[in-house]
């Protein structure tokens, strides 16, 4: 199978995001090979060539990355139990989490995907990201053993890992939030985002509003971890007392002083 030049230079410059030097590069190809791509490309008239999608691979890295989660979050927080280290690793290997990570080293750009599902957007699509990166984690794991893994894990989701580990709680931030809200205002919160920094590695920012006030703000390396962060901070607001004759707290988010 022909792989263009233009391809081969954004797997090399995607593998060093990743920061892992591949000694066997066509394990990096077949795991950012999308069945859509493998399926316009492999020919019948040469069985022999036929490349393999990443399914095979993401099965291996789904596997690959439960364990180092797991094992980084023992070691990391022995003071954790089994429910809440359980609950570490349903929020690192999800679907949105993982999705998230591949969107900040920027996989979409490597992936080798069909006319069709590029076209329709296949580079961003939550599902194919996420299945992509677990694809990665695997090659990276046959090409240079768990330390290896366990390296490009640390480096694409170390922060969501720690954050996950040292505050467990915080993940369900977002669904406390939306009940307060419901039960005291019969309304539901909105989340305004903003982003900065290279598009390889940006950095939102989240505001939790009730109607047009701001409630919590919050910042991260996600969209995500933004907006848990600002739904924390909008939860700590239900715990203060409301004064009298205000419809809503004072805000804990203001940071300049008042004025005499």
């Amino acid at each position: 199978m022909e792989i263009a030049v233009a391809e081969l230079a954004e797997l090399d410059s995607f593998a060093e995001r990743v920061g892992h030097r591949f000694a066997d590069a066509s394990l990096l190809t077949e795991a950012l090979s999308h069945r859509s791509w493998c399926n316009e490309h492999n020919s019948d008239v040469q069985p022999d060539r036929h490349v393999a999608s990443n399914e095979r691979l993401e099965f291996l890295g789904d596997a690959v990355l439960g364990l180092c989660v797991c094992e980084l979050a023992v070691t990391q927080w022995p003071d954790l139990g089994p429910g809440e280290l359980s609950a570490v690793r349903s929020a690192v290997v999800s679907a949105v989490a993982l999705a998230d990570a591949a969107r900040d080293c920027d996989l979409g750009s490597a992936l080798l995907l069909g006319r069709g599902e590029a076209a329709t957007g296949g580079a961003d699509k939550e599902s194919i990201l996420a299945d992509a990166l677990e694809a990665v984690l695997g090659a990276v794991f046959l090409d240079g053993g768990l330390g290896a893994a366990r390296d490009v894990i640390s480096r694409l989701m170390g922060e969501r890992i720690t954050s996950a580990a040292s505050e467990p709680g915080a993940r369900q931030a977002k669904n406390r939030f939306q009940e307060l809200v419901t039960q005291r205002f019969r309304t539901e919160p909105r989340y305004d985002v903003s982003s900065s920094g290279p598009p390889h590695r940006p950095t939102f920012v989240a505001e939790a509003r009730i109607d047009s006030e701001v409630w919590g703000r919050g910042e991260g390396s996600t969209k995500r971890a933004a907006e848990q962060r600002a739904a924390e901070a909008a939860c700590l607001r239900f715990l203060e007392p409301e004064p009298k004759g205000k419809t809503v707290a004072r805000s804990i988010v203001a940071e300049e002083p008042a004025h005499g």
